[in-house]
């Protein structure tokens, strides 16, 4: 009877802690990135009665006769499977498709948690909700990332952060010279060069039909109009109105013959055979500038974070830059997490955090601007309640039986 009742009371326990872990679960079904667990129970040792024995003398062999003595945790064993990703439209908000943690700093040492609503404090630092400070490499002043992955740091995105000027180098041309202009005709383009301290330098270019399929092309700058020397300033074309030379498909400025243009400016005219390149086709003469790399100097205005976590940066005069890139750890036993307020620590058999980018070694991509939701199951969470509760008054009608039983044996001593 006593035996009876402490094999209950076990049950007892167990299940209060199922309904414990079951509580927590639903309580957190609206917790971004929040990870469901389950109880596992086992038996505790069992009482022999009497042993077996093997078939001698001619009598059969007897079966172990033994009695439970009741049930145990176990453990609980966390679900790692994905949440439903939900878009937020936030710039700080992002969510992993896929295995993987964020990494986060705090007094305390690193934490890994997979709530992405991250934010950003006075500093420019990413931090997450709980003020821990987001990990991953910081770019270089020319935007390149060194994956280093034991030596993270702070990622820092500061808004208005000034973006340095770039003095134009290439200048991309693209369109037609008109095969019908008679000789002696021209057609010219202004360029928009940038100095190295972000100056706006107009530069002229001016193609001048010599012959059938030949051009010549010239070039100046300021007020009053001064010449600059090109070289490859020749153009032919074949008969299709293909460009043949110059053979590397470039009109050059040698650097330093315009003021704060120390470098040499390369008038690009477009690759064989690709779309937009320089022609000399019948009909209007289009040839016009479509791009340049130079640029004023700007600050930054917004930012996006790719799949592979980098950080790219929106400046006010038109370019982009990388920030920085984020870093996402991966553990060969995730379910040996120790789970902490706001994600998990590593723990001693969870193994040492592998950490790198997004989408390489077994690590999920990002997904920006999107949150993971809570992989909790109300359906199953509230199946799995009605059988805790079900074990719980089932092991309490026991202990009120062998409380009955022991009672009765009380009772025969009257």
């Amino acid at each position: 009877m006593i035996r009876s009742m402490s094999s209950a009371l076990s049950g007892l326990r167990n299940h209060q802690v199922m309904l414990d872990v079951i509580g927590n679960d639903i309580a957190n079904v609206s917790t971004v990135g929040f990870k469901g667990s389950s109880t596992v129970f086992s038996d505790v040792l069992t009482q022999t009665l009497q042993a077996g024995s093997a078939p001698a003398n001619g009598n059969g062999g007897t079966n172990v006769a033994q009695v439970g003595l009741g049930s145990r945790l176990a453990g609980t064993i966390q679900s790692f499977s994905q949440g439903a990703i939900q878009s937020t439209g936030r710039s700080t908000d992002g969510a992993i498709q896929g295995d993987g943690f964020f990494v986060a700093r705090n007094s305390s040492g690193d934490m890994y948690t997979r709530g992405g609503a991250f934010t950003l404090d006075r500093d420019g630092n990413l931090t997450t909700a709980e003020g821990n400070l987001v990990q991953g490499w910081q770019a270089d002043i020319a935007g390149n990332v060194s994956v280093q992955p034991s030596n993270t740091t702070n990622l820092q995105i500061r808004v208005g952060e000034l973006l340095s000027p770039s003095q134009s180098r290439q200048i991309d041309l693209r369109g037609n010279l008109s095969a019908d202009a008679a000789i002696g005709a021209s057609t010219t383009l202004t360029l928009n060069g940038y100095t190295d301290q972000g100056a706006t330098t107009p530069v002229n270019i001016t193609f001048t039909k010599t012959a059938a399929n030949a051009w010549t092309a010239s070039a100046t700058y300021g007020n009053p109009a001064t010449s600059v020397a090109l070289t490859d300033a020749s153009l032919t074309f074949d008969a299709a109105g293909e460009l043949l030379t110059p053979a590397d498909r470039n009109v050059n400025i040698a650097g330093g013959l315009i003021p704060g243009l120390p470098v040499a400016i390369s008038i690009n005219l477009g690759g064989a055979n690709t779309p937009g390149r320089i022609t000399q086709f019948a009909g209007a003469s289009t040839a016009a500038v479509v791009s340049q790399d130079g640029s004023a100097s700007g600050t930054l205005q917004t930012f996006n974070v790719n799949q592979q976590g980098l950080i790219v940066g929106s400046y006010s005069n038109g370019r982009s830059k990388v920030i920085g890139q984020l870093a996402i750890a991966v553990f060969a036993n995730p379910q040996g997490l120790e789970r902490v307020a706001g994600g998990w620590r590593q723990n001693i058999n969870s193994g040492n955090p592998i950490v790198g980018e997004a989408g390489a070694g077994g690590r999920g991509l990002l997904s920006w601007g999107s949150l993971e939701s809570s992989n909790v199951d109300l359906a199953e969470e509230f199946a799995r309640l009605i059988i805790a509760q079900r074990g719980f008054q089932g092991n309490a009608r026991v202990v009120s039986a062998a409380d009955e039983v022991l009672q009765e044996v009380v009772n025969l001593r009257r």
